[in-house]
């Protein structure tokens, strides 16, 4: 049984109970470039060794959980987010995403090309909220600008509160793309990143305690 589909299982039954950095290069010195399609990074967090940060202090947790990476988020209005060190220049990225407590009105994604620059860091996001809400676009200096749409909007490919949902975000040259449960919900263009590192982005907005867990992270070549 899918690690997720076992964690939904479980707040079900209780549900009645109180209760960075580093890179690589994804081709290496090879003759061709890897073949479209081809894996060039998979992680299902079973080996808490792959990487990625692991982080509990005051304002959230950003680590392995029995199989599943978790990202909670104490605070309002905050973001964290996560790689495993792996830097490419297009990819297409995918990965299973759910809600296991907090508000619906959240924010659960993948980014791309991030690179760190001073205190602060620079990559595209691909977000989705529980209340049914996407939005595509590019966060600098600690802002985050919307691409190819003016405010988040709504898509009923989005499943709500506690379910699944399967996210593909492709960085291909300037376009960038956001399909959710195989659906394209999102298409900008962009050509201030060009390349960086690939992971995983939760937060807030007025609400706080967003617990998100993440499985079946992978990267292939577009």
């Amino acid at each position: 049984m899918n690690k997720i589909l076992q964690i939904l299982l479980a707040i079900v039954l209780t549900a009645g109970c109180s209760f960075l950095p580093g890179s690589s290069n994804p081709s290496g010195p090879t003759a061709e470039p890897p073949a479209p399609g081809s894996v060039l990074f998979l992680d299902d967090f079973s080996n808490p060794a792959s990487g990625w940060e692991r982080v509990s202090d005051a304002e959230g947790i950003m680590d392995y959980d029995d199989g599943v990476y978790r990202i909670l988020v104490k605070g309002p209005h905050m973001n964290y987010f996560a790689t495993p060190g792996r830097a490419f220049n297009d990819t297409r990225v995918e990965v299973d995403a759910v809600k296991i407590d907090g508000p619906d009105d959240n924010r659960a994604g993948i980014i791309c090309r991030m690179s760190q620059v001073g205190d602060s860091a620079r990559y595209y996001f691909f977000i989705i909220t529980n209340s049914g809400y996407y939005a595509v676009g590019r966060a600098e200096g600690g802002q985050g600008v919307l691409l190819g749409q003016t405010a988040p909007a709504q898509s009923s490919a989005i499943k709500t509160g506690l379910a699944i949902n399967h996210l593909r975000a492709d960085c291909i040259g300037n376009t960038l793309s956001l399909y959710v449960n195989g659906f394209l919900v999102s298409q900008a263009s962009d050509t201030a990143l060009t390349s960086g590192e690939v992971g995983l982005v939760a937060g807030t907005f007025d609400q706080t305690q967003v617990d998100m867990v993440f499985d079946e992270f992978v990267v292939l070549q577009p």
